[in-house]
Order: structure tokens, then sequence, then C-alpha cells
């Protein structure tokens, strides 16, 4: 599709050229090189505007900017996630009460269920406008297999339930088989509306990874000695992680529901992790064209072998059905995870590429 992208550009400028030609039938051409700038411009429009009607579908969730909550708590450097859960836990209170206050009812009554009757483990919480949650599942300081979540787009605390779902399932599917196990849903961002503009472009994929890299760099002195880092980045959140510097701790990043990532192989992305691809046959996001075009769109496919990513089957997954129970993407992301899994694919990275 990038190939494409740039003929598009080669046909007009070739165009115009030949209706600068003087001669015998001059003005034919320059007509024909009028046509062909007019070609290129309807094709550039016609692929943005394939990019928009794959990317927006009727999802969206509504924004909650107007809604009262306390500023999050800051912690010192070090400090112990226990500590952050009980604080985390009077602020999630704190702001139900502000949003009930205000008369927002139906916030409210979303940041009650996120505190699971006073159980939530929380090491990040921001309760204002679209919100921000970090919430840890099992237990982070003697897991030796951790995993961090990253959500795509129109996820929000209006929204949360549905991303705590996806990790709930997969840290119950991770303890059955190694009890060792914790799961990280980081909503560490402003994610992007589904019906909007920037879920087109990497800027705030470019925004997140700023918060995601020191993230997981203080998440290394939580965990259980010798730990293993595995980043789960879903749709947009793809995005975010192929922006994202990683150290040794994280061992595998996994791309899936991806719409791109901006780069054109597993090899251009700023981590020596793993990196593993895969789309579920029933995800609409396949649909997608893979250009990039002035900023828009997120070029090469990750489950393209020359994308150069480890392919793992997910069945035949939605686009919201990853992580479901008992589905062959979440048995295959667990193994993953657990560094049980095999490549589905032969992929075109060699041995001594480090994402090999």
């Amino acid at each position: 599709m990038a190939a494409g992208a740039t003929t598009v550009g080669t046909t007009a400028g070739s165009g115009g050229a030949q209706g600068a030609e003087a001669g015998p039938g001059a003005g034919s051409e320059a007509g024909s090189g009028r046509r062909a700038v007019s070609a290129g411009r309807l094709r550039r429009t016609l692929l943005a505007a394939l990019v928009a009607a794959a990317v927006v579908v009727p999802v969206s969730a509504a924004a909650s900017p107007g809604v009262p909550a306390p500023a999050p708590v800051v912690f010192a450097e070090g400090a112990a996630p226990h500590g952050r859960y009980a604080a985390n836990r009077a602020s999630l209170a704190e702001a139900a009460r502000m949003a009930e206050d205000a008369g927002r009812t139906g916030r409210a009554a979303k940041l009650r269920v996120m505190d699971a009757a006073g159980s939530a483990r929380f090491l990040v919480f921001d309760g204002r406008g679209r919100g921000r949650a970090v919430e840890v599942f099992g237990d982070l300081e003697t897991a030796d297999r951790v995993t961090v979540l990253v959500p795509g787009s129109d996820t929000t605390l209006d929204t949360y339930q549905r991303f705590r779902a996806g990790a709930v399932s997969l840290q119950q599917r991770l303890q059955a088989e190694h009890p060792r196990s914790a799961v990280v849903a980081w909503l560490g961002y402003d994610t992007p509306g589904t019906v909007s503009t920037t879920v087109l472009t990497a800027d705030r994929a470019d925004q997140a990874a700023a918060e995601l890299g020191p993230f997981l760099d203080g998440l290394r002195d939580m965990t259980g000695p010798g730990s293993h880092i595995s980043l789960l980045c879903h749709s947009y959140g793809s995005v975010v992680c192929a922006r994202t510097s990683t150290g040794p701790e994280v061992t595998d990043m996994v791309l899936f529901g991806s719409p791109g990532t901006g780069a054109g192989s597993a090899r251009d992305l700023p981590t020596g992790a793993r990196v593993w691809a895969g789309r579920g046959g029933g995800d609409w996001i396949g649909n997608v064209p893979h250009v990039r075009l002035g900023g828009i769109g997120f070029g090469t496919d990750p489950v393209d072998p020359a994308f150069g990513a480890r392919a793992f089957s997910a069945g035949p997954a939605g686009h919201s059905d990853y992580l479901k129970p008992g589905t062959e993407s979440l048995d295959n992301l667990a193994a993953i995870v657990l560094g049980t899994a095999a490549p589905a694919t032969t992929t075109t990275t060699t041995q001594e590429d480090p994402h090999a």
C-alpha cells in the first residue's frame, strides 16, 4: 500500500511535466496532464477516506471533561505497591462522591464498580475527565511473569469495565498454569476517540509512549526478582507500544488487532523484545488500508510477513474478542507470556535479529 501511495505521487508529477511540453498536441497533452493530476489527488483523497471509513465505527463513548474529581495522588519514587493501592482506593471513593454531588450519577456508579467493594488495586488513578487508571491483578511483588495490557481507542473510565474484563480473563488463564503471574491493566494515557481524527495519527501514541516507558522502568522494581514483562498491545495500543523504548526486562511485545504501527518493520521498533503479531479472522480492522499519507494512517500491516514479527494464531476473534475466555487467541497470548509459544509461521527475521 505504501508503494501504491508513492506511485500516485509519481503519476501526478509526470502528468504535470507532460502538460508543460510545447509543440503539436500540447493542448491535448496539457489536458491529459491536468486529468492525471486530478486523478492523483482523487486517489489520495479516496485512500485517506478508506482509512477513515475502516477505522471509524460507531462505538464511541462520550467523554466526560466536566466531571469533578480530586487531583491524583503523587507518590515518592520507590513507593511500595500496597501503599499506592490504599491511597488510590481513597482517591477513587472521593471521586465517586464528588461525581455524585455534581449530578454525574452515571460516572459515580461506574467508579463504585471500579472500587470492587474496596478490593481494587490501583497503582495510578485519576478521576478527572476521561480518566487514567492502572490496575493490578495478581500479586505483583512475587510475580515472575508480568503482563502489561495497553488498550486502544475509546477506553476511558466510562468504558473501563470492558478493558478490566479482558485483564481478569487473562489473569485467570495465566494463573491456571503459572500461579506467579500478574496482569497490569494500563490505562495510562488519553486514548483517542474511535470517531475522531486523532485515531488516524500517532500524536496520542507519542504522548502515551512518553508515559509508558518510564512506567515500565519503575514496574521492574515492584516485581519479583528476575521477572519477565510482556507488553500486550491492542488496536491503537499497538501504535503506542511501537513507539515505546523498552529495557531488557520486556521480553515480548505483542501487537493484536493492530491498524499498523507507523514503522516499516519490527526491526525499526525501539525494543529488544521479541515482537509478535496476530489478527483474528473476524476482526474488521483487517479491512483498514495499510497506507501512510501525510502523517495519516500507519503503514505496513504487522501481520504481513514482510514486517518481520513472529506470527501467532488468533482464530476467528473479532476486534473485541481476543481476551475472551476459552478462545484460541487468549490461549496463544497466554502462551507467549509464559514463554511456551512458538511462532505460527516462519517470518523474515533472522536468528541474529533481537526481535526474532
